[in-house]
């Protein structure tokens, strides 16, 4: 007998519709096509197993699977139940078998029967939805995470048996009621962390503010302690809240991943990813023989903090340079090519010197001379030129230390970064891809700052004195036309350009000794 039921597999952050045709008939052997990897063909011990262990009999006579498209590769262990429930319902030994085609079925099959937790179940209950299914059936811990969509029915599972017992008595379950709206909007502004625990270091918030206003990429130099990762952290407490779609494609790449937690819904705060500085290139950008997205990828909406960054491989930061620029990356293989979003914040953080107290204002630096250049020419010219910002971070006295009153809380300063982003949401509009001062073209710089006599003067005044490269000047009128948008000025002036300058510490020639 023929039994076609339906999964789905996971391709970059999308899925698609598989259809798994089981038949049994006369003859011998168990037979699994439609190019299935290891995990997939392995399926057949964890499926014989499970089948016996709930008082069922696996057929022993021909059996033969077919998962279509044949042509795409099926991969891991959540066809075990599909399989199983087609091999049932082919040896007729289950009830109401017409109810197999309306529903998508997907899960990792123990032993006893019991059904493990999966990877991608939202954009497979996104494809199920597109697809026109009735429902969905996967691991009760995927079953909040594929309830965020609506119109599909999602039923969570624990058990084989509680699958056999579903189709033959469609009452026997409860769909999943996840209010998603309600659960996201409710926890937005929820954090750990607040910019008003920082004592002192006004200049570098500010920084950060601007940063954050503009989507601006900013570099951190500190001796050790001065509290370049405690102010990093923060970073997410001030950036606008996710907007329901954000949430949505970043609680996708996160699914796919495997990242979410057990029962998790959907993803409401910005994410912040800090990878250890041993990190290959393969995890920073995303890739493996099953093309997985890397760290950049799960940062998307949010913040990438390097810390230590020249400490990093240098392979591992120049692959960075293209998704920086486009804002995706592109994993190719021989027959496929996948595309992951990476749409993030760059935020690094580095000593000014091996020893870490180069400019320190008490300790004296220890290396020896050329030793700060050398650390410095760590970081290639074209990584830093995609960093607007460069921060020197001074550390914190006794007296700052010691002070009781508490620091501007992040919920004010975030108030300023969102009145600053709609500005730019409303300049940016008819630019599709753009969403902030950062991301404007060479085009569109020529266009939106424009500043005045007496701004030209001071710009040439400072690249002259200061000996500020080419690339500066491109990333100071970014950066003052977003401190002029702070501000809630139309024009950029003088003293926008004056604090733009400020944040060019290694582009002045000479900085490091």
């Amino acid at each position: 007998m023929l039994i076609k039921t339906f999964g789905s597999a996971v391709y970059g952050v999308e899925a698609i519709n598989i259809t798994i045709e089981v038949n049994v008939s006369e003859g011998q052997g168990y037979f699994l096509v439609g190019l299935p990897d290891g995990a997939v063909k392995e399926s057949q011990q964890r499926i014989d197993s499970a089948i016996k262990s709930n008082g069922l009999r696996m057929p022993r006579i021909k059996i033969v699977v077919n998962m279509a498209p044949a042509d795409i590769k099926k991969s891991g262990s959540a066809f075990d139940l599909p399989i199983a429930i087609g091999i049932l319902g082919a040896s007729e030994q289950l009830e109401n078998i017409e109810r197999i085609k309306d529903y998508v079925v997907m899960g990792e099959l123990s032993l006893d029967g019991a059904i493990q937790s999966i990877k991608g179940a939202l954009p497979i209950a996104i494809q199920a939805r597109k697809e026109g299914f009735k429902g969905l059936i996967v691991p009760k811990v995927n079953a909040r995470e594929a309830g965020m969509v609506n119109n599909v029915k999602v039923y969570g599972v624990t058990h084989l048996q509680e699958v056999i017992d579903f189709f033959a008595n469609e009452d026997s379950l409860e769909p999943v009621d996840v209010n998603t709206r309600e659960e996201f909007y409710n926890s937005q502004s929820e954090f750990d962390v607040d910019f008003s625990d920082v004592k002192g270091q006004e200049n570098i918030k500010r920084a950060l503010e601007i940063a954050a206003a503009g989507g601006h990429n900013a570099i951190l130099i500190g001796p050790p302690g001065a509290g370049k990762t405690m102010l990093a952290k923060r970073l997410p407490t001030v950036l606008p809240p996710l907007s329901l779609q954000e949430a949505l494609e970043t609680t996708k790449i996160h699914s796919v991943a495997g990242k979410l937690p057990e029962n998790a819904s959907l993803i409401n705060k910005r994410p912040f990813r800090s990878p250890h500085h041993t990190i290959s290139d393969v995890a920073l950008v995303g890739g493996g023989s099953v093309p997985q997205p890397g760290e950049i990828s799960l940062a998307h909406n949010g913040v990438l903090f390097l810390d230590e960054l020249p400490e990093f491989k240098r392979t591992v930061l120049e692959v960075m340079r293209q998704p920086m620029e486009e804002r995706r990356v592109t994993i190719s293989r021989a027959k496929v090519a996948l595309d992951f979003p990476a749409n993030f914040m760059l935020i690094a953080s580095m000593n000014p010197c091996p020893c870490g107290y180069y400019n320190h204002p008490e300790k004296e630096c220890t290396c020896p001379p050329g030793a700060v250049q050398k650390y410095l020419n760590k970081i290639s010219g074209p990584l830093l030129d995609r960093i607007d910002l460069h921060v020197e971070v001074t550390p914190v006295s006794f007296s700052e230390l010691s002070n009781h009153t508490k620091g501007e809380p992040s919920t004010n300063i975030r108030e300023r970064v969102i009145k600053a982003r709609e500005i730019q949401a409303e300049r940016y509009k008819q630019s599709p891809g753009v969403y902030g001062n950062a991301q404007m073209s060479s085009q569109q710089l020529r266009q939106i700052c424009v500043i005045g006599q007496a701004g030209e003067a001071l710009l040439k005044r400072a690249m002259e004195k200061l000996n500020l490269s080419a690339r500066a000047y491109d990333r100071i009128l970014k950066v003052s036309r977003t401190i002029a948008d702070l501000a809630a000025s139309e024009e950029i002036k003088v003293e926008h350009l004056a604090e733009a300058i400020q944040y060019r510490s290694l582009d002045r020639e000479g900085w490091a000794g």
